[in-house]
Order: C-alpha cells, then sequence, then structure tokens
C-alpha cells in the first residue's frame, strides 16, 4: 500500500489537521502516516484550548522512521506554528524525499487580506523553500500573495482586489497564479476564492495553474468559513496525486465532497468551530477509486 507523511497538529476537537487528513487519506486506499506537529485539545478558532508543542519530539521520530527505511510515496504538509516546525518539515523533505515522490504543501499564513497571529516574515520564508520543493501547493489568495510579495505588499494588493469588478478579480488571480507557478516551479491551487454575488447566487471559485494553463472549478457558496475545509480539500489532492490523478479532476472531488458537508453543517446549524458533516460522504471518495 502506498504510503503518505503527513506533517501536522492533532486537535482534540474542530474536525481539522491530522483527524481531517488521516480518513479521507485512507478511504482513499493510501496509508496515512501522521507525523504531529502539536497535540491540542481543541483548534485554535476556539476560545480556549491546551497545546502540547510536539516541535522538539519530531526529530525522534524522524529517526525511527529512518531506522525502518521509510520513504514515503507522498507528503503533505499543513499548519506550521513558526519558523522552527517549518523547519522540520525542511528536514523531512530532504531526507525522506525522492524524486519521485509527490508533495503536497499547504502554506498556511493568512486568509481574507490578513496575515494569523502565527506569521513573521521568517516563517513565509522557509514556506517559500518548501514551496519550491512541492508538487502542488494550495495557498489562497491571500497566502499567494505573501508568498510572490510578503506581508507589506499584499495589504496593498488586497485593497485594490475590493475595488475590482468579477473581470478584472479573475484576471488577477489568473496571473497571480501564473506567476506563482513560474516562479516556485510548482503546479499551483489557489483556493477558496469568493466571487462577486450575481442574482442573490454567490460562487467560490478554485484556481488550478499546470504548465501555464488555467482551470476554474466553482460552486455555490453555501455557509460561511469552517475549519477543517482547507485540511479536507488538500487531502483529497495529496491523495489523489500519489495515485496518478490528475489535479483537476482531484479538485472536482474535492468541491463534490465538501459541498455535501458544508450543506449538512449549514442545515444542522454546526458552528464554524466544530467544522463540518464530512463523515457521511467519505464512501463516495472511496467508490470513485
Amino acid at each position: 500500500m502506498k504510503k503518505i507523511a503527513v506533517l501536522n497538529d492533532l486537535s482534540g476537537m474542530g474536525k481539522c489537521s491530522l483527524t481531517a487528513a488521516i480518513p479521507v487519506i485512507s478511504v482513499m486506499g493510501i496509508q496515512a502516516c501522521p507525523l504531529p506537529t502539536a497535540v491540542l485539545s481543541a483548534q485554535t478558532g476556539f476560545p480556549s484550548y491546551y497545546c502540547d508543542d510536539y516541535t522538539d519530539r519530531m526529530d525522534a521520530i524522524m529517526e525511527e522512521w529512518k531506522k525502518m527505511d521509510f520513504y514515503p510515496d507522498g507528503i503533505y504538509t499543513g499548519f506550521l506554528a513558526d519558523a522552527r516546525q517549518a523547519d522540520k518539515a525542511v528536514e523531512f523533505i530532504e531526507q525522506f524525499a525522492k524524486e519521485d515522490t509527490k508533495i503536497l504543501i499547504d502554506p498556511v499564513m493568512g486568509d481574507n487580506g490578513e496575515e494569523y497571529p502565527i506569521y513573521t516574515e521568517a516563517l513565509c520564508e522557509k514556506m517559500r523553500f518548501l514551496v519550491r520543493r512541492a508538487t502542488v501547493i494550495t495557498p489562497n489568495l491571500t497566502e499567494a500573495l505573501l508568498l510572490l510579495y510578503g506581508a507589506q505588499r499584499a495589504h496593498v494588493l488586497w485593497k485594490e482586489l475590493s475595488l475590482m469588478d468579477e473581470e478584472r478579480l479573475l484576471k488577477f488571480t489568473e496571473s497571480t497564479g501564473k506567476e506563482l507557478s513560474k516562479e516556485f516551479d510548482t503546479e499551483v491551487v489557489i483556493t477558496g476564492i469568493d466571487l462577486p454575488a450575481r442574482e442573490n447566487h454567490q460562487e467560490i471559485g478554485n484556481l488550478i495553474c499546470q504548465d501555464g494553463n488555467t482551470t476554474w472549478v466553482t460552486a455555490a457558496k453555501e455557509g460561511g468559513s469552517y475549519s477543517g475545509t482547507g485540511d479536507l480539500f488538500a487531502s483529497v489532492l495529496s491523495a489523489g496525486m500519489v495515485k496518478g490523478i490528475d489535479t483537476v479532476d482531484s479538485v472536482h472531488r474535492a468541491v463534490k465532497f465538501l459541498a455535501k458537508g458544508i450543506h449538512d453543517a449549514v442545515v444542522e446549524g454546526t458552528d464554524r468551530n466544530e467544522g463540518i458533516c464530512f463523515e457521511r460522504y467519505l464512501s463516495e471518495l472511496a467508490a470513485e477509486n
């Protein structure tokens, strides 16, 4: 069975990170091999949580895996709390990735034009190093701008975005995606782009950039921003890469899978911090393999 090493935190509540990645990757027929970066009582969107940082223990796990001659078919890195954890991800890729290892980097640094509290320019520079090794990266538009320009320039561009109509927004996003793909020599999927509402209908878009070409995959937007949706999305893509599924096809699968879980969360009135109701749709991911 093929294996994906998943570098992410383990949160007891919130349906994100490893608790989102492991079931999705597993049901798609790939073994998920978690390397925890931290163990939390709940994801950090909750008003109170306990966090046990595992940065200093990641080396011990890596040493044991080296003794086992472990070389995963894929590597997927998600939330990294600081530059030190990003360094560990870099070390992991250097030690465990072979030439044909499929690497997905989700450069978690911000959203909606603002950086997360973890953001530093040092972390961003480490992310730039990581994405240069990636097969596919899955930034949102904020993270795409941070990777290209850093926080100061990204803020200026985000203000300009708020004044754009749909046509200009799409062109700007496509230009950004192409530049990012060319700069870091990787496939790019810019996720979660809010498109302007038309006739009381709101859509959310994902832009795939491959070899200078762009493809949009959109879906009706429902509800707000839920914990773990980015992790679920990236997990479908990561498993798809290892299985040889084209990125555009994987994005279609991920969007369909997420849309159903989000719809159920809206109907049930689930708090955004709790994550979406994805479990009942795992069988559909399995059936597609």
